[in-house]
């Protein structure tokens, strides 16, 4: 008898700052607390620790032009991103568990706005925030991707600036709609076509996330399926959904502290973790709105079925009991 284990990554970091009393405002968002009380980022990523994630995200999100300004990004964003690399591991360190940090290389232009993409511009938004974290991070999470194109721009900027060659994870976020044909990155591309080209520029994770947990389990059936009809099952899946309501097709995410759904607690999220295992999914965490309490809940959850499942088959093997 065998599981795949999961993999638990940490939650959303902007609710938990704002929790602690971190300056957080717009336009800024989660940077401000980079900028002026980095500390608390660095307890929040202790927080997630505790609560058993074994993958933290860097706290440069929202260390992007479309954040901080055009003047503050020139002049601070390879400190700030190396300030955030320093939070998460000191975390790690201060925590003293083989916690793994993952270097969040966020929508360059704009959450959730594919319309926004300007080839001509990524690296000079995405290089000093590479620079910046490169020291500090276990592999790179090019996250709340809404079109292929800026995916394949960052695997090839970091073809180039990565000299050690870490491993990228890259993560989707979703049309937020149950009734679309075949389930669609917010740009309108479909997940196949997402799924095949990841899979072609060999990224080592292929996740969804910051969108429903409702179309997410769909995209996960799309993607193992064509993972297997590629011969390339060594790519993992995953998944972190945010607990916000369907969000129309002109939101902009982090424009605002939006109501979070009452019905996601963490037992509820939980039963989605679950079934998104079923589906080949085997990292699994949270998004905006799911916090700590989420995440305890998942990994006691996940901890607890590989225990047990060991024991079993060690029981089958030698006979013995574990009574």
């Amino acid at each position: 008898m065998s599981i795949d284990a999961i993999t638990i990554i940490d939650g959303g970091l902007g609710r938990e700052l704002a929790k602690r009393g971190a300056p957080f405002r717009q336009p800024e968002w989660s940077a401000l607390a980079m900028i002026e009380a980095p500390e608390i980022v660095r307890d929040v990523h202790r927080a997630f620790i505790q609560s058993g994630a074994a993958v933290i995200t860097t706290n440069s999100y929202a260390l992007v032009p479309f954040h901080i300004g055009e003047e503050r990004f020139a002049n601070q964003a390879q400190a700030l991103a190396t300030s955030a690399g320093e939070m998460a591991r000191a975390a790690v360190e201060m925590e003293g568990r083989d916690t793994k940090i993952a270097g969040s290389i966020p929508p360059l232009f704009g959450s959730y706005r594919a319309d926004l993409f300007d080839a001509d511009h990524l690296e000079d938004i995405a290089t000093p925030l590479i620079k910046g974290l490169s020291e500090y991070v276990d592999f790179w999470l090019a996250e709340t991707q809404s079109l292929i194109a800026e995916s394949v721009a960052v695997r090839e900027l970091l073809d180039t600036l990565d000299t050690n060659n870490k491993p990228l994870w890259v993560s989707f976020t979703l049309e937020d709609s149950e009734h679309l044909d075949v389930p669609r990155l917010r740009s309108g591309e479909t997940v196949k076509e997402a799924v095949t080209k990841m899979a072609d520029i060999n990224v080592e994770a292929i996740l969804f996330n910051c969108c429903q947990p409702e179309v997410i389990d769909q995209a996960l059936d799309v993607a193992q399926s064509v993972l297997q009809d590629k011969d390339a099952a060594h790519i993992k899946l995953g998944a972190y959904a945010n607990a916000f309501p369907p969000q129309p097709k002109d939101a902009t995410a982090n424009d605002g502290l939006d109501e979070v759904r009452d019905d996601l607690t963490p037992p509820a999220y939980l039963v989605w973790a679950k079934k998104w295992q079923t589906q080949g999914a085997s990292l699994i965490g949270g998004c905006c709105g799911i916090g700590p309490e989420h995440i305890q809940a998942l990994s006691q959850h996940f901890t607890s079925t590989l225990t047990t499942a060991t024991l079993t088959t060690d029981t089958l093997t030698t006979g013995t009991s574990t009574k």
